[in-house]
C-alpha cells in the first residue's frame, strides 16, 4: 500500500529472471553461439536458452534447491552454464562460480566457504574435482558434456538426462530484488579469496552500465563474444547485459589461443570483446604470424590489468579497432571506470588521446570515486596527487561472506579498493599502482606499473613485471622481470637503454631478469606475490 509521500508508480522488482525473460520475447532469435569442450560449435537463441534454463530450475527443484540455497558451476563460456545462471537465480537460488585456474586447495577452500549444495561442471574438469571430492560439500554432481563425453563420472548425473527428467518448471521470481543473486569469491592475492555476495538489484543495474553509453554500449545489433570467463566477476557484467539490450552472443569455451580466438571473431563476424590483456597478446601475435586483419570488429574492452601501450596502438593503428580501457574488481560487480576521452576536452592530439586512453577512465552513473590519504583525509582531483582509491555504489559489496575480513567501509561508507591512483578535474582515473606492489625506495613511492607499461612497448618484449626486492639501505629497489616475444630475444643492456631516459634516474630497476615465462594468477593476470617470494633474496648481478 502506498505511503503517503510516495510516487504512483509499479512495484516491479529488478530480478534477473526479467533479464533473460525480455530476451526471449523481444529479441527471441537472436543466436546464442557457444563452442563446447569437443570442440564442436553449437547454435541457439535466447528463446530456447530460457526455455532450458527453465528446465535447469525444474531439476534443482527435483534436487530439493529453493531460494536461498547455493549452486555452484565449475564450466567455461557456454549457452549450457548461462542455462544454469539463470536456472538458479530464476528461483532465488544463489549461483556460486568456481574458478578451475586455482589450485586445487584453495578451490576446495572456496567451495566449502560458498556452502553450494549442487556442482554443475563441464566434463573437462572432472580429473580436477574427482580427487577432491573427499574435501567438497556438495551433494549432487552434474556433468556437462558431449557426444562420447556425454557419459559423466559414476559418481555424477549427465546434464542431458538430468534434464530431460525433470517436472514441471517453478515460478521464476517472487522474491525481492535486494535477495541474493550470485556468490564470486576474490583472487586471494593476500590471504584467502573473499567471498562477495551479489544481489538480484545490483546485477540489474550493472548490467544497464553495460548497456548505457557512458558504459559499455552493448546494443542490439553488437555480436559480444566474452573472453573474460563467466567464473570471473560475472564476466565483467556481459551474461546480463547482452540479452538485456539483445546483442547476439558468442562463447568460447575453453580454448582462448590466438587461433581458436581469431577463428570466431572472423565466423561470427564479432563487433565487441572483451578480455585481460595476456588473452590480447596472444592475438595480437597470430594476426602478425599470419598476416590477418580483423574487418568486422569495432571495439575491445580490456581490463583486469593495466593496458600496455603496445596493444593500444596495435589494435588501433594497425587494425582499426577502439580499444576501451576499463577498471574494476569483484567487490564492484565489477565495472567501476570506463575509460575514453572527456568531450569537454575537444580536440586534443593524438599524443594526449593516447595519454587519456591509457588511463582507467571515469566512473559511470552508480559510481562514485573518492582518493583519501593514509590518514583518511580527502585528496583533490588534480591529476596528479596519487592518493588511495575509494569507492561505494549500488553494485559495490558492504561486506564479505561469513565476515570475512570484518567491516570493509570507511565512516563514509566507502570501500577501500586496495589501489592508489590520481583523478583528474575531469573525473579520468588513473591506477598508479597496487597499494601492496608500490615500490618503496628511500620513503618516496616506484610505480610499478610505469615501468612495465616501458618495457612493453619494446619490441622484443611480451609480458613484462616489475617488482620490488629488499634493500639494505633503501628499503626497496626494483627489479624487472621480463618475458621475451617468441623467436625474439632482448638483454639487460638493451632494456636498461630502452627505459634510460623514460623514467626518473632513481626508478631506474637495479636489475632485469629474462625468464622464459611469467608466472600469471587464475585469473590471467601476472602474479606478483609468486615472483616477489621467488626473488625476496635477490641481489643484484650488475
Amino acid at each position: 500500500m502506498p505511503q503517503p509521500h510516495d510516487g504512483l508508480m509499479q512495484d516491479w522488482p529488478l530480478t534477473v529472471d526479467k533479464v533473460i525473460t525480455h530476451a526471449a520475447t523481444v529479441h527471441g532469435a537472436r543466436e546464442v553461439v557457444s563452442r563446447h569442450t569437443d570442440g564442436t560449435v553449437h547454435r541457439t537463441t535466447y528463446r530456447v536458452l530460457h526455455g532450458r534454463a527453465r528446465q535447469v530450475s525444474a531439476a534443482l527443484a527435483a534436487l530439493g534447491i529453493a531460494a536461498g540455497d547455493r549452486v555452484a558451476t565449475l564450466a567455461w563460456n557456454s549457452e549450457r552454464h548461462m542455462e544454469c545462471w539463470y536456472g538458479a537465480m530464476g528461483i532465488g537460488a544463489v549461483l556460486h562460480t568456481l574458478n578451475p585456474r586455482l589450485h586445487p586447495d584453495q578451490l576446495a577452500w572456496i567451495a566449502r566457504d560458498g556452502g553450494a549444495r549442487v556442482l554443475v561442471l563441464d566434463t573437462s574438469f572432472i580429473a580436477l574435482i574427482e580427487p577432491l571430492r573427499a574435501a567438497l560439500p556438495f551433494e549432487h554432481y552434474v556433468v556437462i558434456g558431449d557426444g562420447a563425453d556425454a557419459a559423466p563420472a559414476p559418481w555424477a548425473l549427465a546434464y542431458e538426462d538430468w534434464l530431460a527428467a525433470a517436472g514441471d518448471p517453478p515460478a521464476w521470481g517472487q522474491f525481492p530484488e535486494a535477495a541474493a543473486c550470485g556468490l564470486c569469491y576474490t583472487s586471494g592475492t593476500t590471504g584467502n579469496p573473499k567471498g562477495v555476495l551479489y544481489s538480484h538489484r545490483s546485477n540489474v543495474l550493472h548490467a544497464m552500465i553495460g548497456t548505457s553509453a557512458a558504459g559499455l554500449a552493448i546494443g542490439p545489433d553488437d555480436v559480444v563474444m566474452p573472453i573474460v570467463p563467466m567464473f570471473h566477476a560475472n564476466a565483467w557484467g556481459l551474461a546480463f547485459a547482452c540479452p538485456m539490450a539483445g546483442a547476439k552472443l558468442v562463447m568460447p569455451g575453453g580454448q582462448l589461443d590466438g587461433g581458436s580466438v581469431y577463428e570466431l571473431l572472423e565466423r561470427e563476424r564479432v563487433t565487441f570483446s572483451a578480455a585481460v590483456p595476456t588473452v590480447w597478446l596472444g592475438l595480437l601475435q597470430h594476426l602478425r604470424e599470419h598476416g590477418l586483419t580483423l574487418p568486422h570488429l569495432k571495439r575491445v574492452v580490456i581490463g583486469g590489468a593495466a593496458l600496455p601501450p603496445a596493444i593500444l596502438g596495435a589494435f588501433e593503428e594497425d587494425y582499426g579497432v577502439e580499444v576501451v580501457h576499463a577498471w574494476g574488481m569483484t567487490e564492484t560487480s565489477p565495472i567501476g571506470t570506463v575509460g575514453g576521452v572527456p568531450a569537454a576536452l575537444g580536440e586534443v592530439s593524438a599524443d594526449e588521446r593516447t595519454r587519456i586512453k591509457l588511463r582507467q577512465g571515469r566512473p559511470p552513473f552508480g559510481v562514485e570515486l573518492r582518493l583519501a590519504d593514509d590518514a583518511g583525509a580527502d585528496l583533490p582531483w588534480d591529476g596528479a596527487t596519487p592518493g588511495r582509491l575509494l569507492v561505494r555504489g549500488f553494485a559495490v559489496a558492504a561486506a564479505y561472506v561469513n565476515g570475512a575480513g570484518g567491516e570493509i567501509l570507511d565512516s563514509h561508507g566507502f570501500f577501500d579498493t586496495g589501489d592508489v591512483a590520481t583523478i583528474d578535474p575531469h573525473g579520468v582515473m588513473q591506477i598508479t599502482d597496487r597499494a601492496k606492489d608500490v615500490i618503496k625506495s628511500g620513503g618516496e613511492w616506484i610505480s610499478s606499473i610505469e615501468i612495465e607499461n616501458l618495457a612493453l612497448s619494446h619490441p622484443a618484449v611480451a609480458n613484462a613485471a616489475a617488482i620490488g626486492v629488499p634493500h639494505p639501505k633503501w628499503d626497496e629497489r626494483p627489479v624487472l622481470v621480463v618475458e621475451a616475444r617468441p623467436g625474439l630475444s632482448v638483454t639487460a643492456a638493451e632494456l636498461a637503454a630502452w627505459l634510460e631516459g623514460r623514467i626518473a634516474r632513481w626508478w631506474m630497476p637495479d636489475d632485469y631478469v629474462i625468464v622464459e615465462a611469467i608466472p600469471l594468477g587464475a585469473t590471467g593476470k601476472v602474479d606478483k606475490r609468486a615472483l616477489r617470494t621467488e626473488f625476496e633474496n635477490w641481489r643484484s648481478q650488475a
